[in-house]
């Protein structure tokens, strides 16, 4: 028996979210903004905290509130940067008579998340092991075409949170 009779292939299931990108998306909104007739005084200002990876959004009113939210998810996709990481705050009012609102950009699978794929890959009844890992799940089989079936079922199902296959072993 050859050491390569028991090599297993491997894959992760992350969600991971690409920072430069998040930034990218934060100019091109701030841009549009400035741009656009209807924004004109209204004193709107976007900030990107990239360690929290936390937008602090000031507005006049729910009206520009609601465009900027269209404007985020526009250019997030274009960018490659799924609308789901995005968990919306309920705008409040502040001192000035302004709306302001938070973004925050999730990354991360989350427990439930995490969960609820391993579930999903054991419903498959196929032989390969699905295993927690801090915020990723890593699923290890020795058939490639089995993980591939795999990553085929992740991306048609409909999760709370977006999914990328990273560290692909083989």
């Amino acid at each position: 028996m050859n050491l390569e009779d028991f090599s297993m292939a491997s894959f992760d299931v992350v969600n991971e979210l690409d920072l430069q990108e998040l930034d990218n998306t934060v100019n091109l909104v701030r841009k549009e903004a400035d741009q656009r007739y209807d924004f004109k005084g209204s004193g709107t200002e976007i900030e990107l905290n990239k360690k929290d990876k936390v937008l602090k959004i000031v507005t006049s009113d729910d009206m520009k509130v609601q465009a900027i939210k269209e404007m985020l998810v526009k250019h997030a996709s274009k960018r490659g940067i799924d609308s789901r990481v995005f968990e919306f705050s309920e705008p409040e009012n502040t001192s000035k008579g302004q709306r302001k609102f938070e973004v925050k950009a999730n990354e991360g699978l989350g427990k439930d998340n995490a969960k609820k794929i391993v579930k999903m890959i054991k419903e498959m009844k196929l032989k390969v092991n699905p295993s927690i890992m801090d915020d990723r799940v890593r699923v290890e089989g020795k058939k490639l075409d089995e993980l591939q079936q795999i990553i085929q079922m992740l991306k048609t199902s409909s999760m709370d949170v977006p999914v990328q296959f990273v560290n692909m072993k083989n």
